[in-house]
């Protein structure tokens, strides 16, 4: 005897649209359970039940008319419970009519003005030119992480066929992926390695084919960071696409789901179902009640309600290019419905009672290093937390968990609290918390956290030498009877750049610099070279004399650059590095604009490193009070760095800063320092971005490096997806290390200064490869607009 197939949500969508009542019943079965997940998520009490109601009337209403899904119901749901919510609240605040709502179209993502360009990213968008049956499978086995088992009924499927069908439509999604890459014009031997990449990552190349692939890859940056998103697609659906379709609250989404039955629902969901269609006007109570009423006696219990939440409605300009086509068999066949003309106006929906009855907080935690948290090395912890309620929360207490060997350093004061923004000049922003050392972390606590608004309190903390790798840093919050859990998903690392000083707000991120030895001027050639012309631009084919721009006689050595900073911007944090061949590092003069003095600066840190030419130093000084106090744009003057001359020797230094930005939206900002050796038996090294949380929006970088050589081409950066254009220098993307500064036009022999920018992965990293040289990386200084 054969075992009956259930009738997919494509089967039943086609038996509602013939009029089958009880088909949509057994839809809202299915589905009622993560409407409501979503729901709770956005509203409360009783409005959950109303919301749901209002969602599954609305699809109804858009199905009856030749509107709606055709297969991928659970994605179309969450987005008209989204899109409900945001409807409701707009009514109740009088922003918009009743009339107004029937105008809004479903069948797009709507994205939450916090999440705008987040529909941009490649990885949305191969998703979305996908066609629906496959990103249904794809969001219910890789976004809702739901087993083959339970996506069998939804798609008609066996829990094999529900395998094979996501199989196909991830191959899809990687086809797609790589299309969009093609239509960004790489370069010309890219391209045959990128068509051919999506089997290189199923492992369906021949041997050959592979190890061309693993050849060209290895030298090409770009298609490198194509290889690592392929390869882990899943995690770019869940972290893209997720907050795409759910929201913001895509996690409590997701544990929500986690914890509830898909198959959800009984007569309490009916009888709510009837209350709001005795509250709708009577228009909307003729289109749905025979459903309703139909629905009720053929499931016997069941209801044809549910949620929405509210954003800002998206307007559908055009559907997305479809990259990549199933086979003919997985698109059901859509089936003819007669389209009611215009004099047939659907019912309006009805605005929702006001009720006085007190807000709700509802809080959202994460907690993050910044960068990396590496062994024996100081580093940063972002504890940020967002009310997403419309009422205050309670107070705020936070306990910390560090991992095992992390600690948190105290402040001067007798180490009774910890290293906060702006206590004893330490990091980030205060922000009304106080936070203690207590045992296994630290325990902080602030006033309460107003409705709609967010805060972040940054704590340093120290890794000890022999700290295992393993768990990351969690936070327990209690706000009240309100209990929030955020856990990071990576602790101590092996290697890595920690984070020196950290923010979130209207920010960005500045660096300028200079060398301070440069090709002995009367000697033929120099001045060309000076201009960036010629064939001797490298520091090994001269003699390195000392560089004194100054004119004065109290400076050995000296160069200028120029800073310019937002219109009405302010100093938040400036550090200055300096750097030069030789193990002795000691004092440098600064100068700020506009001043006739000299200061000087003593490094507070200072590291060495061996390169193939001896050793180096660089040296770093937090100069964030002296920068803060005077005019910041203009020419900054350094002189008289401990430095060598001769073959083979640079001197330089750089200013790096982080500064207010009115114009800016708000963002999160960084500064990683770490001074590594990259080139030679380590020609790529990859530094973790971590503890960001970017909207799809281009971040902007400013790398310091010291001893690279113009002439020795094969230095690339990237971000994520491919190699990076510098915005000075020769402008080249296989030459970013190539004696160019911000700030100053001529050559800046062995140091550069280099602004790069581009969109984030899923997996925030900063890759740097050398096939010719080696430099030594000093400091990365990142801002990107933050998605909250």
């Amino acid at each position: 005897m054969g075992v009956e197939t259930p009738q997919s949500d494509a089967e039943l969508l086609q038996a509602v649209r013939a009029g089958n009542a009880a088909a949509y019943g057994e839809l809202y079965e299915r589905h009622v359970a993560a409407a409501r997940a979503l729901a709770r998520q956005l509203v409360r009490g009783a409005e959950v039940e109303d919301v749901v109601a209002e969602s599954f009337t609305k699809i109804l209403d858009l199905v009856g008319r030749g509107g709606g899904p055709d297969s991928g119901f659970r994605t179309y749901l969450l987005t008209v419970v989204r899109r409900t919510v945001y409807d409701r609240s707009r009514v109740e605040s009088r922003q918009v009519t009743t009339g107004e709502i029937e105008l809004y179209d479903p069948g797009v993502p709507f994205v939450d003005p916090a999440l705008v360009g987040l529909e941009k990213s490649l990885i949305a968008r191969a998703f979305l030119s996908l066609p629906e049956r496959w990103r249904a499978v794809l969001w219910h086995t890789e976004v809702e992480r739901l087993k083959p088992a339970g996506v069998a009924p939804l798609l008609g499927l066996s829990a094999n066929g529900v395998a094979a069908l996501a199989y196909r439509a991830r191959e899809g999604l990687r086809q797609a992926y790589l299309q969009l890459h093609l239509g960004t014009l790489p370069e010309h031997e890219c391209r045959p390695m990128l068509a051919k990449m999506g089997a290189y990552v199923r492992g369906g190349l021949a041997r050959r084919d592979s190890k061309a692939i693993d050849e060209h890859v290895d030298g090409c940056e770009e298609c490198h960071g194509v290889l690592l998103e392929l390869t882990d697609v899943n995690r770019g659906l869940r972290v893209m696409v997720g907050p795409l379709i759910a929201g913001p609250l895509f996690g409590g989404y997701a544990a929500a789901l986690a914890r509830t039955s898909l198959a959800g629902g009984g007569a309490g969901g009916v009888l709510r179902a009837l209350g709001w269609l005795r509250r709708a006007p009577k228009g909307r109570q003729a289109a749905a009640a025979g459903v309703t009423m139909s629905v009720a006696a053929a499931v016997a219990a069941a209801a044809v309600l549910l949620p929405v939440s509210g954003e800002r409605p998206v307007v559908r300009s055009s559907e997305p290019p479809r990259v990549a086509q199933p086979p003919a068999k997985d698109d059901p066949a859509r089936v003819r419905v007669r389209v009611p003309p215009p004099s047939e106006r659907p019912a309006q929906v009805p605005p929702p009672a006001r009720k006085d009855r007190p807000g709700r907080a509802r809080l959202r935690a994460t907690i993050d290093a910044l960068g990396s948290l590496v062994r024996a090395q100081p580093g940063i912890l972002a504890l940020r937390l967002r009310n997403y309620g419309d009422a205050p929360s309670a107070e705020l207490a936070a306990q910390v968990d560090l991992p095992p060997g992390v600690t948190l350093v105290p402040s001067a004061r007798r180490g009774q609290r910890a290293a906060l923004a702006g206590s004893g000049g330490t990091v980030g922003t205060v922000d009304g918390w106080a936070c203690r050392p207590a045992e296994g972390g630290a325990r902080c606590a602030r006033k309460a956290l107003a409705a709609g608004q967010g805060t972040t309190v940054f704590l340093r903390v120290l890794v000890a030498d022999e700290a295992p790798q393993g768990a990351g840093p969690a936070v327990r919050i209690a706000a009240g009877p309100l209990r929030v859990l955020a856990r990071a998903e990576t602790g101590v690392r092996g290697s890595g750049a920690p984070a020196r000083f950290a923010t979130d707000g209207k920010v960005t991120v500045r660096a300028i610099g200079n060398a301070l030895l440069s090709c002995p001027q009367e000697r033929a050639g120099c001045l060309e070279a000076r201009r960036r012309e010629g064939a001797q631009r490298d520091n090994d084919l001269w003699p390195m004399t000392a560089l004194d721009q100054d004119g004065r006689s109290d400076t050995a050595s000296s160069s200028g650059a120029e800073l310019s900073v937002p219109k009405g911007g302010e100093v938040v944090w400036a550090g200055l590095y300096w750097s030069a061949t030789g193990e002795q590092a000691g004092p440098i003069k600064l100068r700020p604009p506009g001043r006739k003095k000299y200061l000087t600066v003593r490094p507070g840190q200072v590291t060495v490193r061996e390169l193939p030419q001896g050793p180096v130093y660089q040296a770093f000084a937090d100069v964030s009070d002296l920068v803060g106090d005077v005019r910041a744009s203009g020419t900054w003057w350094a002189a008289d760095a401990p430095m060598k001359e001769g073959v083979s020797r640079h001197a330089g230094w750089s200013l790096v800063l982080i500064v207010t930005d009115p114009a800016e939206s708000y963002s999160q900002a960084v500064v990683l320092d770490t001074a590594a050796v990259i080139g030679g038996g380590a020609r790529r090294t990859r530094i973790p971005l971590g503890g960001l949380s970017p909207a799809a929006a281009p971040a902007r970088v400013e790398l310091v490096t010291w001893e690279g050589d113009a002439d020795l081409r094969g230095d690339k950066v990237a971000l994520g997806s491919g190699a990076l254009t510098p915005a000075g220098g020769e402008r080249a993307l296989s030459n970013v290390f190539d004696g160019s500064s911000n700030g100053v036009a001529e050559m800046t022999f062995g140091v550069d200064v280099d602004t790069v920018g581009a969109e984030l992965g899923v997996d925030p990293a900063l890759t740097i490869v050398t096939d010719k040289d080696v430099v030594l990386f000093g400091v990365a200084a990142l801002s990107v607009r933050a998605r909250s």
